[in-house]
This record gives structure tokens, C-alpha cells and sequence, in this order.
């Protein structure tokens, strides 16, 4: 049996091993400190998704009081391609709705067109924006 859940601190190195597993983590990006800064704060949580024997999902889904965003969406690739993915977005649009959230973002590199398509099937589109950064 699957269950979706919020993340505790004693979860941190799993789901952080689980981002890593998947390709998630980014030299420029803590992976610690995101899920730390996700659960001390009342705007965002890391929602976990885990069956009988271990976590095998996880996602950052916060609100910024205009509109929710998803980060780090990763399933075990063992368990890819059957429905998990869906499962921790619908969750997380949950959450958001909860909020009062009109909208979700996310963001993927345009190159990786496997996770383009992934969101694409769940009624996710392209939009006309362009995203800017700046390191503080």
C-alpha cells in the first residue's frame, strides 16, 4: 500500500539520497538546505510518497501567496512508469489547492524532453514566459 505524506526531519537523508539517485541535485543547489528551508517554513512542505518498505518519491511543493510552485519532483527509477509521479503531483496540487493556490508553476530545462512530455500528459503547458536568476 502507497502513502502520501509530509516529510520530517528524520526523512531528510532519504529523500535527499533519492534526489541524488535521480538526477536532481545541482552543484549550485543544496539539496539539504531545500528541504530543510521546505519544512521550516509555513509556505512550502516536501511531500514523500513511500510503500510498505521505504520512500520511494518525494517533491518540494510551495506557495509564494500568488502561485504554487513544484521543485524537485523525483520517483526511485525503479518506479518509474507507474503512476507515481502522478500520484505525488495530484497531491501537491492538493496542497496547493488547500492554499488557495490559482495556478502552478514549475521548471523544467528545455532539453529534457522525457519530463516535458511526463507533465505535458498531465495537462501542463509550455508557457510564455522566460525565467531569470540571480545568485545572492
Amino acid at each position: 500500500m502507497k502513502q502520501i505524506r509530509e516529510a520530517v526531519e528524520a526523512d531528510q537523508a532519504v529523500v535527499v539520497a533519492l534526489w541524488q539517485e535521480c538526477g536532481l541535485v545541482r552543484p549550485q543547489n543544496d539539496p539539504i538546505r531545500g528541504f530543510d528551508v521546505a519544512l521550516q517554513n509555513s509556505t512550502s512542505t516536501v511531500l514523500v510518497l513511500q510503500n510498505e518498505v521505504q520512500i520511494i518519491g518525494a517533491i518540494i511543493v510551495g506557495f509564494d501567496g500568488y502561485r504554487g510552485w513544484f521543485y524537485h519532483l523525483g520517483v526511485k527509477p525503479d518506479y518509474q512508469s507507474a503512476g507515481n509521479g502522478r500520484l505525488l503531483i495530484t497531491a501537491a496540487e492538493d496542497w496547493l489547492r488547500a492554499r488557495g493556490a490559482p495556478k502552478a508553476n514549475l521548471m523544467v530545462l528545455n532539453t529534457n524532453s522525457k519530463v516535458i512530455g511526463f507533465y505535458e500528459k498531465l495537462g501542463y503547458t509550455v508557457q510564455e514566459t522566460t525565467v531569470m536568476g540571480k545568485r545572492l
